[in-house]
């Protein structure tokens, strides 16, 4: 009869252990899902901000387009229409994909491999995005001019694109080196964290 009592007490005991088991791996995976979104978070935040510049851009641009007044100035407000509302959308949609990453939801493999591929998918757009931001520099002066002081830039003052175009296209590779340093650093801060989910043996 005690060793009956014995095994009883044991398997409750043996059933309590994996219960604790399974709260403490829960835990340590919503504390790991948390971090990752935290870290995440960092990039929708900016991308945010930098989408609400663009977007009150694009309103206020799509109310002048009657300024432009020539092909080549409507070409570049077009074009610039567009960057404002579509690079920012893609950026916007790229977080968003690794924001959705669920920890729980499948194996450590197949997590990790879902977030590097959706990790590459935004760092691309981001590459994407600064190629573009080199034609933006070029057209959005001309567009700039006319619709705030009503003039073309070709005709009336063409000299200041010899300085303009120089100046910016360094301070835009500098910055755009600096700004998907930042994202990379993160991206990766942020993949070191899904590591983290080997431990506990998800």
């Amino acid at each position: 009869m005690e060793l009956e009592e014995m095994q009883i007490v044991w398997s409750q005991m043996s059933a309590q252990l994996e219960h604790q088991k399974k709260l403490t791996n829960k835990l340590i995976m919503e504390m790991i899902q948390q971090r990752f979104k935290a870290k995440i978070g960092i990039i929708s935040k900016y991308e945010g901000m930098g989408a609400i510049v663009c977007f009150s851009a694009a309103i206020l641009l799509l109310f002048q387009m009657e300024k432009l007044d020539t092909w080549y100035l409507m070409a570049a407000g077009l074009f610039t229409l567009l960057y404002l509302i579509v690079v920012p959308i893609l950026a916007l949609l790229s977080v968003s994909a690794m924001r959705r990453i669920n920890l729980t939801r499948n194996s450590y493999r197949d997590t990790v491999a879902d977030y590097v591929k959706k990790q590459k998918h935004f760092l691309l757009t981001q590459r994407v995005a600064i190629y573009f931001n080199f034609i933006l520099l070029l057209v959005s002066l001309p567009v700039v001019f006319k619709v705030f002081k009503n003039e073309d830039l070709f005709v009336s003052n063409i000299q200041l694109m010899y300085w303009y175009i120089p100046v910016m296209t360094v301070f835009l590779i500098l910055f755009s080196r600096w700004g998907y340093g930042k994202y990379k650093s993160v991206t990766t801060s942020a993949s070191r964290i899904l590591e983290e989910l080997e431990a506990p043996g998800a």
